[in-house]
Formats: structure tokens, sequence, C-alpha cells
């Protein structure tokens, strides 16, 4: 690789930040490093970033979960070890030819340009052209990001670099696993005592305020996830944590498939604006069995139809009821119908969830998921469901020292909520076959006249 030499800014790479340094000052392609926190992720990310654009002129992206975090946690942060700010230190002002503060934009002379976005409006920057992104937090981030970007990148023969600590056993788990299976990936797990950058005393004082915030058991968690990297502590706020730990206790992760002629049921998170999630389901004796969850978004129902359709042909199940919220008795302005109208039309057979408040639908998954077996698909993939599931949690209110009531929206919103129509579901599910016409060709009518007496199923 061609020499790159930039403005000495004081920083430095640390003993333990060697490896993943090398890696991608050489020109390397793919990489995760999962390091405590106070590691300097963000630091070795900026300064490759800065090389990378003065060795090849391109467009880098630093990639929160929310854009929104940018500006406190990255373009106005300060480096404690410095005292200056730390993309000042990668990027100095004699290399730059514009800095768009309220865009987090930097332009430099040669031609690269370098900006913040974030995963929860990823959509918004598709059709551009990056040559390298950096994932920053990357468990907590929203893991379709990745999956619209990852094709600009291989057309661009550009590179991906994924910081983070661990957030339970998500997607940014399921990005470790691989990578250390993949030839030229680099992955690394350094915990606090790999490292050696803070003593015991500022480990056990970490420790001790964990504690004294959360608790001591949820303290320990949070500290064996911050500091020791620990994939399986469990996640702070999260809602469901102790009925998940039963189910990968108890090993209700299995191969499972539906037994001749039990019909195969999906529960429907129907997004506007957002992700639509399923959930596929079967109730067998007294167990719920759930052997797959899928997630799109940005596609309409058709797109659902077509994937259902070539799912149960491939794997020879039988069609089931498919639940779906109250709210799909809506009429959408844009064809005067319903999506519940629509769903019928193109086949599938939809049946109102029963109704119920947020907090009753919580309390169903939870004595749902202790007769719940889920097959290893439920675990895989960009958006693994169980990861979301597990994932899921309340807002941490700082200043009042608590949880609210609310839960956080992310990507795991869609997942869980599919999941809670489910719990709420399943007793109704049918448990013999049903006879479903089905729709081909995917004609739509035009919407009928309007019907007196309300909206009908």
């Amino acid at each position: 690789m061609p020499t790159v030499i930039l403005p000495h800014s004081g920083w430095t790479e640390r003993s333990y930040q060697e490896a993943l340094w090398d890696y991608l000052r050489d020109g390397g392609k793919r990489a995760i490093a999962v390091w405590h926190r106070r590691a300097g992720k963000d630091d070795v990310a900026l300064h490759a970033a800065a090389i990378a654009m003065h060795r090849r002129v391109g467009n880098v992206w630093h990639c929160l979960p929310e854009y929104a975090q940018g500006r406190k946690a990255l373009w106005t942060a300060v480096n404690a070890h410095t005292g200056k700010r730390r993309i000042d230190e990668a990027f100095p002002e004699l290399l730059r030819e514009t800095t768009i503060d309220n865009e987090m934009f930097i332009r430099f002379k040669n031609g690269s340009t370098w900006q913040v976005v974030g995963s929860d409006n990823y959509d918004k920057t598709v059709g551009a052209s990056p040559m390298g992104i950096t994932y920053s937090e990357y468990a907590l981030a929203n893991p379709s990001a990745w999956a619209y970007h990852r094709p600009m990148l291989q057309e661009n023969d550009g590179w991906a670099l994924f910081i983070t600590t661990p957030r339970g056993r998500n997607h940014a788990l399921a990005m470790l696993n691989y990578a250390q299976q993949t030839k030229d990936w680099f992955w690394e797990v350094l915990t606090a005592r790999d490292t050696g950058a803070l003593s015991e005393a500022e480990l056990n004082e970490a420790l001790n305020e964990y504690r004294a915030l959360y608790g001591h058991d949820m303290g320990t968690a949070q500290f064996e996830q911050e500091y020791l990297c620990s994939f399986n502590a469990a996640i702070l706020g999260a809602i469901w944590a102790h009925e998940l730990a039963e189910l990968r206790k108890e090993g209700r992760v299995l191969p499972i498939e539906p037994p001749p002629g039990v019909p195969v049921s999906r529960a429907w998170d129907l997004g506007v604006g957002h992700s639509t999630a399923i959930w596929f389901f079967a109730v067998v004796g007294p167990q719920v069995h759930v052997y797959d969850c899928y997630v799109a978004s940005g596609v309409g129902l058709e797109h659902y139809r077509d994937h259902i359709d070539k799912l149960y042909r491939e794997r020879g199940w039988t069609h089931g009821v498919d639940w779906v919220p109250h709210d799909a008795r809506v009429k959408e302005l844009g064809t005067g119908r319903t999506r519940v109208e629509t769903m019928k039309l193109l086949g599938l057979n939809p049946q109102l969830a029963p109704a119920a408040s947020w907090d009753d639908g919580i309390n169903a998954v939870r004595h749902t998921l202790p007769l719940a077996v889920f097959h290893p698909r439920c675990d895989e993939g960009d958006l693994p469901g169980i990861g979301g599931l597990e994932q899921y949690r309340r807002e941490w209110d700082d200043e009042k020292k608590t949880f609210k009531r609310s839960a956080v929206e992310d990507w795991t919103t869609d997942i869980a909520d599919s999941f809670r129509y489910l719990a709420l579901s399943w007793r109704k599910a049918p448990l013999r076959e049903i006879k479903v016409p089905r729709v081909q060709g995917w004609t739509i009518l035009p919407p009928e006249a309007p019907r007196r007496g309300g909206i009908q199923l």
C-alpha cells in the first residue's frame, strides 16, 4: 500500500490497538473489534479513516446507532488524554477544505469526504457511494443498515469496520461468529483485563457504581457486558431477560419442524414507515413451536405474500392464520382499502389478534415464552428474532435514575410487537389444516364503494 504521511496530532495507537491498526493501515477490508468500554475504538477508526481518505479519494461514513447521537458521542467529543476534539486530532484543519457543522460533514482538500450518519435513517443513504464505513456501537445499531450498505461497498471495493461492546446475543455476536469463520476478516475481543487500559481500582470503581445505580445483579451484568465483553450478560432493562435466559439454559432452540397437516400461522406487525416483522408458529401439543422470523421494510404486502408462498412450498408447510393488529382495519389513503382487505385479495388469511394493552401484551409474552420452542433459524441472520426479543428493553431515565414505562424504539420494536401478537393469538390458532383460496397473478381490483355500518373484516 502507498505510504501516507499526515500532520502529527499527538495521537499514537496504544499497544493493544496495534493489531487492528496494522490491519486497517495495510488496507484490510472487513474487521470487527469487540473491545471494552473506554478502549479507544472510535479513535482508531477515525485515524484509520484519515489514512484511507488520503490514500484513495472517496466518501467515508461513521455510522452511529442513531444520527442524533453523533454530535455528542463523536463530533464534539474530547479525547480525555489530550484535551482535543477527536475529529480535530484525526482530521487537522490544514487538511480540510470545508467543515459543515450542522451536517457533521468534512470535505478535504484532496476531494475525499467524511460524515456522521445514523443507522436509524439508513434508507436516506441509499444511492450514495461510500468507499468505507465505520459502524460504531454496532450491537445497538439497526442491522438493516449493513444489509443496505453492503452492496455499495462491494461495488466500490470498499471497507467496513464494526466496533462495539456486546449487547446480548444479537447481530453483533452473529457478525463476530461469521468473522471468526471467514478468511480475510479481522476479529478481536479485548476485555479490560486483556488491555490493562484500566487499573483494578478503576474497574472496581466502575463495578460499584453500576451496582449502586442498578442493583447488585443488574449492575454486575452491566459491568461484565461493558468491561469484560460478555455476550451472555443480561441487557440493562431487558423486558423478558429471565424468560429468554431460561429458554437458552433449557436448550429450547432446536431444529423442529411442524408435524404433517399442522398449520403454520403467522403473527404480523404491519409497519407503516418502518419495518414489518412476521413470526411463523404452530401449536403442537402444549407447546408453541416457532419456526422462523422475517423482517423487511420499504416493500408492499405483495412482497411478503410472495415470500410466504415460496417459503411454504419449499418447506411443505400448511397455511394457517395471519394474526394482525387492530390498526390493520384502518383504510389507507393510497388505496382506499384496509390492509386486511388487501391481504385477503392477495390470498392471505388475516384475523385480528385479541385487543390488549401494551402491558397485557408484555405479560402474554412472559407467559408464552416458557412454553415456546424456537428453530435455530430464529437466532440467525442480520435481524435475529430471538436476539431482537432479548434486546427489547425499557428506556432508562438518567435524571430520575429509573426505567421508564416505555420501551426503546429501535430495530427490536417491530420484532417484539409481532411476538406480542403471537402471544395474544396462539391459543386461538387452528390445530388442523384449513382451506384458504389462493389468489394467483396478484391482480388488485379497484376499491369497492364505501360500506355502511363501519369497516368489516
